[in-house]
């Protein structure tokens, strides 16, 4: 019984040394990382043109000694470092920014201006947070590699491009990132949350995140004058009759304790009031967290709009067209062994108080392609707290609304932020490692 007591002993002290070297590392750090962080801040790239981006991080990981690789499924940065026998772990940070105009006031807000694939120029920020996202990732992989004397295995730090339209994580994995680098045994990343007070961490165990499906309805009709509609088939009125009845797919055909949203989020059609035109475009969103709910919006879509063409008068060579784009994100599964370890973890090296169990979200997030390969690689993202106890405090009294994800006013906290993103995200890295 003693000799256990003893291990015991011995193994909690050297964990106390280990982080108490981790805090003061990461102290000594921050003036760099906060001026990296002002940096990546201000000098945004959209999904799919992170090219300068990609090359300042692949010299950042250079400086620091990890074997990079450039290139990999477009502007995604590979970084590997070994270190003896052990596991592999992987850790992701996105690099992408929004078209979004910022209206921080910050002195390091962005004033970028960049022309997007449709060839308009458009204001760009970092509105979602992937600034700090890199930061703690440089931060991360700086501190493990200045205590290599505590771990053992192999890191694989990815930059990834174009979370925001989802197919950067599918363009890295289809670029063999599991075959041409060690494959990893545990997969982390981290997302920044504009609900949650910095300084503390959050985690949804099992799904986290939804299944994202954009989807495009042409509906076709035959136009003519608007004084004379029973010379027509109006796609207007057929349109409204679609949306309307979309929203019984949710409420009527999927089960109550399964999540689904169907949103029609566009509608364009016709030029003048007084004109019925030909067709009229729409464009929907819809999320779900299983596959067997993904597969039933989309064939209820198809259904719906064919049954309501036909009972409208609709020629079958009218009928809807529906069309599902490739820009699909999975839904985002977070192993709830490994999430339950975590959480042990975060507890451990910020306290209990600093951890909160978080419900699941519709929104989206592609690094849960990671854990959809053949390979069946358990990943773990959590939230990273970046808003000030005095705007929580001031939101839960009705004074303040909270900027969101994706807003021009999305400010984050930047050290506590940080620094907190750094510590939970290498103790996370060296409890896989231990």
């Amino acid at each position: 019984m003693r000799i256990y007591l003893l291990i015991a002993l011995l193994w909690a002290g050297a964990v106390f040394s280990q982080e108490t070297k981790a805090t003061k590392q990461i102290n000594k750090d921050y003036p760099y990382l906060e001026s990296l962080y002002e940096y990546l801040h201000s000098h945004p790239e959209l999904s799919f043109h992170e090219e300068e981006t990609s090359k300042y991080l692949a010299e950042e990981m250079r400086k620091i000694g990890y074997d990079v690789t450039e290139n990999v499924g477009g502007f995604g940065v590979v970084c590997v470092l070994k270190n003896g026998k052990g596991p592999t772990v992987l850790v992701r940070a996105d690099t992408d920014a929004l078209p979004v105009k910022e209206e921080t006031g910050v002195s390091y807000a962005s004033t970028v201006i960049k022309t997007d694939d449709a060839g308009n120029d458009v204001s760009v920020m970092h509105a979602c947070g992937h600034d700090v996202h890199m930061t703690c990732w440089t931060g991360t992989a700086r501190l493990l590699a200045s205590m290599k004397d505590q771990w053992k295995g192999t890191l694989v730090f990815i930059a990834q491009p174009a979370e925001e339209r989802g197919g950067g994580a599918k363009a890295m994995l289809a670029d063999s990132l599991y075959e041409k680098f060690p494959l990893p045994d545990y997969a982390l990343a981290l997302h920044v949350s504009a609900s949650l007070e910095t300084g503390k961490v959050g985690y949804s165990p099992g799904f986290a995140l939804a299944n994202v499906d954009m989807v495009d309805i042409t509906v076709y009709g035959s136009g003519g004058h608007g004084a004379y509609p029973h010379l027509t088939l109006d796609p207007v009125v057929l349109a409204a009759r679609l949306i309307l009845d979309f929203q019984t797919i949710v409420s009527r055909e999927i089960s109550p304790l399964q999540p689904a949203v169907v949103t029609v989020g566009s509608i364009h059609g016709g030029t003048k009031g007084n004109v019925i035109p030909n067709e009229v475009k729409m464009e929907l969103t819809l999320r779900s967290y299983t596959d067997e709910v993904r597969q039933g919006l989309i064939e209820r879509l198809h259904r719906i709009s064919k049954g309501v063409a036909m009972s409208a008068g609709v020629p079958e060579d009218k009928y809807p067209k529906i069309e599902v784009r490739k820009e699909f994100t999975p839904a985002l599964f977070n192993q709830p062994e490994l999430a339950r370890r975590m959480h042990n973890v975060f507890a451990r090296v910020l306290g209990e108080t600093q951890v909160e169990v978080l419900k699941p979200v519709m929104g989206g997030e592609d690094f849960s392609r990671y854990g959809r390969t053949d390979h069946k690689v358990p990943i773990f993202l959590f939230w990273l707290g970046t808003v000030s106890a005095e705007d929580i405090a001031a939101s839960e009294r009705g004074e303040l609304s909270l900027p969101s994800l994706h807003s021009s006013k999305y400010c984050p906290v930047p050290e506590t932020s940080i620094k907190t993103g750094v510590k939970s995200m290498a103790a996370a890295v060296m409890d896989l490692m231990k």
